[in-house]
């Protein structure tokens, strides 16, 4: 198996390209070797000392480190521990925890569900190149809610990419649209 590394927008944030599904459908953002407990590939990666958070795309890791921890002494570590979860045929997930939560739009105004394609087919394919994922959450008083994951996640460039990028995008084709805010 051979995977690709690609350095992304945030320097605290690498990307792994294994060239396999990684996440049949789906994405998962874990923040703490608590909350990876569901993922058993994540749990490997947090066992590596400096790993900050982990990213599971569609067919991508990303993996954020901490301040102090250097690339250098960390990246062979990940290959390894991808490779080897990878190969070796263990699950990425549990079972009981790859079910998409329920997302029922169905009560969504004609401005959120404009919002949610938009962000859906515009915004989360763009990101997703740089190993990151940007989820939609809340409209209210003109104003967009959108989490960030992975290498968006902390990134210096994230402000420049919500307020120039996707806020002018989303006020052009839906006029309600006042502002766009990052929310934890």
């Amino acid at each position: 198996m051979f995977i690709q590394t690609e350095s992304t927008p945030n320097p605290l944030t690498l990307k792994f390209s294994p060239g396999v599904t990684v996440m049949p459908s789906g994405t998962a953002f874990f923040t703490t070797a608590d909350d990876a407990k569901v993922s058993p590939l994540a749990q490997e990666l947090f066992c590596t000392q400096g790993v900050a958070a982990v990213f599971l795309g569609s067919d991508f890791i990303t993996v954020s480190k901490s301040e102090a921890a250097d690339w250098n002494s960390l990246k062979p570590l990940l290959l390894a521990a991808i490779m080897d979860h990878l190969v070796a045929g263990k699950p990425v997930m549990i079972a009981a925890a790859e079910a998409p939560a329920a997302n029922d739009n169905e009560g969504d105004s004609d401005i959120v569900k404009q919002i949610r394609e938009l962000i859906d087919t515009r915004v989360r394919p763009a990101v997703a190149q740089d190993g990151g994922d940007i989820v939609f959450r809340g409209f209210h008083d003109g104003i967009v809610q959108l989490e960030l994951h992975g290498s968006c996640s902390g990134c210096p460039s994230s402000t420049m990419t919500l307020k120039n990028g996707i806020e002018n995008m989303l006020k052009h084709y839906v006029p309600e649209v006042v502002a766009v805010e990052a929310v934890m």
